[in-house]
């Protein structure tokens, strides 16, 4: 869809009205603001010029204060770019929430049965990228996520192949809350994982008894506490949590410590194990 949109909310907004599958070229530059792509939307894709040529950026404040105690709690504020329909795609751009450190800088959330991201960076801080729905099916290829705390996070069973993932503060790098009846949750696969300098990470911490994070054929640079989980300071997930690092290897090729008590990993999934028939890049 070409048009004479001033923001890229205008666009969506007139694909919605549209009805029918749409496709949203989005140009070179900072394009401000959150983007909210509705229940009922048709397919629609949006492509940008390049991962460091179109950014999608907002820096909503997400602290309030209490006024009496100071102390400070979330505000649930629009994500940078927030999915709520079906069959989304994204190619060729950054999703950016430039908030800074200090609380939930959500980037990307999707809520919708299906999405896929080709060449997007994920930019933002704690829970930066959010994957809340149980059952849905998100795919990242040649993407790049990086965050603080607990930056990707949620239910979905989301697939992120050749991806890059950076930590910019010490903790967990996931925060996975996969409900007892579904077999994954997040997999990556050759993806590589760094972090800055001075910071030491977690793979996973488990944010539900039932958290699956695993880990294949993967390039950890990143410095990795041992044990390389964390349970959430639940004991209890001990006996169900499904965490596993297979085949991947840390800094200077030696194999990442096994945290003792996470169970036997499930097999390596191939994508119509974790997709059915979907195929969003065939």
């Amino acid at each position: 869809m070409d048009g004479p949109f001033t923001n890229v909310q205008a666009a969506v907004d007139a694909a919605v009205a549209g009805g029918v599958p749409a496709r949203i070229r989005i140009g070179r530059g900072t394009w401000h603001g959150s983007v909210d792509v509705p229940p009922g939307a048709p397919p629609l894709t949006i492509v940008g010029a390049g991962m460091a040529s179109t950014v999608l950026a907002q820096g909503h404040v997400v602290l309030r204060y209490r006024p009496h105690t100071g102390q400070a709690d979330d505000v649930d504020r629009p994500p940078t770019l927030s999915v709520r329909s079906d069959d989304f795609r994204a190619e060729r751009l950054s999703i950016e929430n430039n908030l800074g450190p200090g609380g939930r800088a959500v980037a990307l959330r999707v809520d919708g049965t299906r999405a896929a991201f080709d060449q997007v960076t994920v930019l933002g801080h704690r829970n930066a990228l959010d994957l809340p729905r149980a059952g849905s099916l998100v795919w990242f290829r040649g993407c790049r996520i990086e965050g603080s705390v607990d930056y990707i996070v949620g239910a979905a069973i989301a697939l992120f192949h050749g991806c890059a993932l950076h930590s910019d503060a010490d903790g967990p790098v996931t925060a996975a809350s996969t409900p007892a009846d579904q077999t994954y949750g997040f997999v990556f696969r050759r993806c590589r994982l760094g972090a800055s300098a001075g910071k030491r990470v977690y793979l996973g911490r488990a944010a539900g008894p039932h958290a699956a994070v695993l880990f294949f054929d993967s390039a950890i640079d990143a410095p990795v506490h041992d044990p390389g989980w964390h349970d959430g300071d639940m004991p209890q997930v001990h006996a169900t949590a499904r965490f596993a690092n297979v085949e991947g290897r840390g800094a200077e090729g030696l194999f990442l410590p096994e945290t003792p008590w996470t169970r036997e990993a499930p097999a390596v999934p191939t994508p119509e194990m974790l997709f059915g028939d979907w195929r969003p890049f065939e």
